[in-house]
């Protein structure tokens, strides 16, 4: 895996990928921390609101973004989305009012969703080769979860000498290291003389998604995955100070049990799916996670010290449940594409899989405020349950996955 990081453009990409990261997980520390202090214990409902809208910005940014700037460089177009960022996060320590957090959220990750599917369509022209392509994406999955590993400890860490507005400043940091990095890389040369109108080139991504059985059912696997990633990132504040006496660095540590769960799963998967199919893998993990989430319902009524231990066994359980998940998921994507139509089934799956967390952000923050935790976790359960069986009726074992299947079935 990392014999692609001999490649000297996409060994820069990915350090730009991997320090932006770090800046985001900085970010999720950060906005739960500061929600805690404008709203105490309906902070999970204002960081539930606020991931809504994150997401908002996700599903209606990022394809028509793909679509409108298939021709501006991606030199300008990845910079240009960092220095934002970088501005917005430096605005976010001064904040007062739970609606300003809505707002800079808002354009925050407006940004974000121009640079995350703009940096994955230019990783196929950087590795042509099918091969070294597949290791990136392996790659990038990894650092995906380790960010959730480290950003947490970092922040920990932090949080024994500073205050956590200064994690902000962090964040700002990783955007800025990632700008650079972007600007002293040679990127290819953007050309497409697609005759598609503008709206056929939206939607063309989830076009193909649901038409086909392994994507569908994909489509469903990612509620499932919503479900228990929006328990752990709304409202892990919540357990951790609210019901269990616990402070800052314990909610950053929390999350990193999450990451850890997420990291250790990732790391054994190539040897897995070496000998078991994906789909067998995937749907493990869709019964993960609803026994995860029903195991989240029973921590508030513990003492904090069983609590505390379960919480991290639970967290590190869902972590896993979701990486059976995600970390197989690009294989797919792969597999069920071409060249001509790869960048827009990832975009679409950017853009779709974070449409799931329109439901369960406000779900797990809002019912979480009104309705106590073990009511918003048996709750996100049922969500998950529902959604894992409708990805086993969606994806039949019959349906082919590979991309030799795929190829034979066009």
């Amino acid at each position: 895996m990392l014999a692609v990081l001999r490649h000297t453009r996409f060994r820069r990409l990915f350090t730009a990928q991997v320090v932006a990261l770090i800046g985001t997980g900085l970010l999720t520390v950060a906005l739960g921390l500061l929600a805690y202090d404008l709203a105490g214990a309906h902070a999970g409902a204002v960081l539930g609101t606020a991931l809504a809208v994150k997401m908002v910005a996700y599903v209606a940014v990022a394809p028509v973004i793909s679509a409108l700037t298939e021709r501006v460089p991606r030199t300008t177009l990845l910079v240009s989305a960092d220095v934002t960022r970088v501005a917005i996060a430096l605005v976010l320590p001064w904040v007062t009012q739970t609606w300003q957090i809505y707002v800079l959220i808002a354009l925050l990750q407006s940004a974000s969703a121009t640079f995350t599917p703009a940096f994955q369509s230019v990783i196929p022209s950087v590795l042509p080769e099918e091969e070294q392509y597949t290791r990136a994406l392996s790659l990038s999955r990894l650092a995906y979860d380790l960010e959730s590993l480290l950003s947490p400890i970092l922040a920990a860490a932090a949080l024994t000498v500073i205050s956590y507005h200064l994690l902000f400043v962090g964040t700002a940091a990783g955007f800025v290291a990632s700008a650079v990095l972007v600007l002293t890389t040679r990127l290819p040369r953007l050309t497409s003389d697609r005759p598609e109108p503008l709206w056929e080139r939206i939607t063309g991504g989830a076009r193909i998604m649901l038409d086909r059985p392994v994507l569908r059912g994909l489509l469903a696997m990612n509620l499932a995955v919503a479900a228990a990633t929006s328990m752990v990132v709304v409202n892990t504040v919540v357990y951790v100070r609210d019901r269990l006496d616990g402070s800052n660095t314990g909610v950053a540590l929390a999350l990193g049990c999450f990451g850890f769960g997420s990291m250790v799963v990732a790391l054994a998967l190539p040897r897995v799916l070496a000998n078991i199919p994906d789909r067998q893998v995937m749907m493990t993990g869709c019964r993960i996670l609803p026994a995860g989430l029903v195991a989240a319902a029973v921590i508030p009524l513990l003492g904090p010290v069983a609590g505390a231990g379960l919480l991290a066994v639970t967290w590190a359980v869902l972590g896993a449940g979701t990486s059976m998940i995600n970390t197989p998921s690009a294989r797919l994507l792969r597999a069920q594409s071409d060249s001509d139509s790869r960048t827009a089934v990832f975009t679409a799956q950017f853009s779709l899989s974070h449409a799931c967390y329109l439901l369960t952000y406000p779900v797990a923050g809002t019912l979480g405020a009104l309705a106590g935790l073990p009511i918003t976790a048996v709750a996100l359960a049922v969500i998950a349950t529902l959604a894992a069986t409708t990805a086993v009726r969606m994806w039949p074992v019959s349906a082919p996955a590979d991309s030799e299947a795929v190829a034979a079935e066009r």
